[in-house]
């Protein structure tokens, strides 16, 4: 008797002490453990981060580290560490945390209304691993531009505006890679043939869309805008083009973050090839990542005899055309009085 007492009461110690570890167990692994007050929140861990690394990036945001660390180094992800951009919501466990530090999630990122290589590089720096430099060197690099025809200049015209997603620790040359397929994908045979017909290259039409994108907001009238700066080009004659005044102007100044509502007679001088006032032909590059509508106005413009336009007071946002020079004094005279009587510098 005295024996089957011993032994349920040896029983009965080991289930109590066996639900002990067991309800341990449960609080590390089952119970909520996050310390951030939003619904979500989103977890950066770097390429080749160690573990010790994680857990000072971690501390932000779980409550119980001790506890989190005991489970992940029962799991191995002590030794299993992945980088990029993951997804936490308030209220996970451990566990869950564990999981979800395994599952990389894409950034969605909408490119387009891009000014120039650097603010692009710049763009991507925020929103994605690599650095700007890393970019930049990735989209100048030598061997690239070589094998598609591209200068330091002219290269930004092989990035086509779309949403792309990529994981957050892509590389640069991969990112890269990823948005000149939509390039390639774009110049087919119909678009090659189109381009040739207007005697320029893919880059050339880039490069005419961005000034196209410039002067114009109105998608309904880049074709007409266009058709004016094509019939420009085929009468030997300077585009003369203030949208790329405008960008001589800021890269002269080193300033591309400054607002210009207004080109002035002086701002005609500004000795640089993107000055379309002063040199002839297209700029080197491109003043703007146009978007399709204005590479497809440029492919396909307005057929018409007009060689001049200004903006126009009558009709904000759109232009007055003009096929002489006495006309268009008339309408750039409307439009320099309107100017004046706004107080517009």
């Amino acid at each position: 008797m005295k024996i089957k007492n011993i032994v349920l009461y040896i029983a009965v110690i080991l289930m109590f002490v066996l639900l002990g570890f067991g309800y341990v167990w449960y609080r590390k692994t089952f119970l909520p453990n996050t310390r951030f007050d939003t619904e979500e929140a989103y977890v950066y861990i770097p390429t080749n981060s160690n573990y010790e690394q994680v857990k000072l990036i971690l501390t932000a945001y779980v409550d119980d580290m001790d506890s989190f660390d005991d489970l992940a180094t029962q799991m191995g992800y002590t030794h299993e560490i992945f980088s990029g951009k993951f997804l936490l919501q308030k209220g996970m466990s451990n566990f869950q945390i564990y999981k979800s530090l395994r599952k990389n999630i894409p950034v969605r990122l909408v490119i387009n209304n891009q000014e120039n290589l650097t603010h692009f590089a710049a763009y991507l720096d925020d929103q994605l691993e690599p650095g700007a430099e890393e970019f930049i060197q990735a989209f100048t690099h030598q061997s690239f531009m070589d094998e598609y025809g591209f200068t330091r200049e002219n290269v930004f015209t092989g990035f086509m505006p779309n949403t792309y997603e990529f994981y957050w620790n892509t590389t640069a040359i991969d990112v890269r890679n990823k948005i000149f397929k939509e390039y390639t994908k774009f110049w087919n045979e119909e678009r090659l043939q189109q381009a040739e017909k207007l005697r320029l290259t893919p880059q050339e039409v880039m490069i005419l869309a961005s000034v196209v994108q410039k002067e114009s907001a109105k998608v309904d009238e880049r074709p007409k805008v266009a058709g004016v700066y094509l019939n420009r080009l085929q009468q030997g004659m300077l585009l003369q083009a203030d949208p790329t005044v405008i960008y001589a102007k800021k890269l002269t100044m080193n300033d591309f973050d400054q607002i210009i509502k207004r080109v002035y007679y002086k701002d005609l001088a500004i000795d640089s090839p993107y000055n379309t006032y002063k040199y002839l032909g297209l700029p080197p590059g491109p003043i703007a990542m146009p978007d399709i509508s204005s590479v497809n106005a440029v492919l396909n413009p307005e057929q018409h005899d007009y060689i001049y336009f200004c903006a126009d007071p009558d009709q904000p946002g759109y232009h007055a055309f003009a096929k002489n020079p006495q006309e268009h004094s008339k309408n750039r005279a409307k439009y320099i009085a309107w100017l004046e009587e706004n107080n517009i510098e």
